[in-house]
C-alpha cells in the first residue's frame, strides 16, 4: 500500500506552533485548501488520537472515507466507531496497513504528528511526503519526527508556489 505523508510545517521545521495544538496558528488559506482538496481524493486517512482530538468536529462529514486512528487505548474510544467510516487501534502500523489492504484499500494518507511519524517512517512504511512550507518562524513548536534517530533519503518530484507570500508546496519520493 503507498503512504503519503500530508504535513505543513513552518520555515524552521515545525508543526505546531509553540504549544498550541493542531495546525490553525500555521496553515494558510491556500494550503488549507490544498489539503481539504488532497483529502476529498482520498478514501483512506490514518491519523494519531490528538490529531483525531482537534479535528473530531469535521471527522464524520464524508461517510465514503475509512478514518483509522492509532492509539494507546482504543477501548475508550469504541462507541464513537462508526463501520467504514472512523476506526480505533493501537496495533502497530505495519499490521494496521496489512488489515486495510485486505480491505482492497491501496492508497493512505498519513496525517499526524510527530509520533505517529516516526513510528512510519521508523518501519520504512512512507512512500512519499507532501509538505507545506509557510513562510513563518516559531521557534518552538511539534517537528515533523519525534527526536529519534532516522536516516529517511528524499528525492523531489514536484514543487509549487501556493501563494504570494511565499508558501511551497513540495512533494518528495522516499528512496
Amino acid at each position: 500500500m503507498k503512504v503519503i505523508l500530508v504535513v505543513v510545517a513552518s520555515l524552521d521545521g515545525k508543526t505546531t506552533k509553540w504549544n498550541l495544538p493542531g495546525v490553525d496558528d500555521l496553515s494558510s488559506k491556500e494550503d488549507q485548501e490544498y489539503f481539504y482538496e488532497t483529502l476529498n481524493k482520498n478514501k483512506l486517512i490514518i491519523m494519531g488520537r490528538k490529531t483525531f482530538e482537534h479535528a473530531k468536529p469535521d471527522i464524520y462529514k464524508d461517510p465514503k472515507k475509512l478514518r483509522v486512528v492509532i492509539t494507546k487505548n482504543p477501548k475508550k474510544y469504541r462507541k464513537l466507531e462508526v463501520a467504514g467510516r472512523l476506526k480505533f487501534t493501537d496495533k502497530q502500523p505495519k499490521q494496521i496497513l496489512a488489515d486495510l489492504e485486505k480491505q482492497n484499500y491501496k492508497q493512505a494518507l498519513l496525517i499526524s504528528g510527530s509520533e505517529i511519524n516516526t513510528l512510519f517512517f521508523k518501519e520504512k512504511l512512507v512512500d512519499e511526503v507532501w509538505i507545506t512550507i509557510e513562510p513563518k518562524i516559531f521557534g518552538t513548536g511539534n517537528g515533523l519526527t519525534a527526536g529519534q534517530n532516522l536516516n529517511v533519503k528524499l528525492k523531489l518530484i514536484n514543487s509549487g508556489k501556493l501563494n504570494d507570500n511565499g508558501t511551497l508546496l513540495l512533494k518528495y519520493k522516499v528512496l
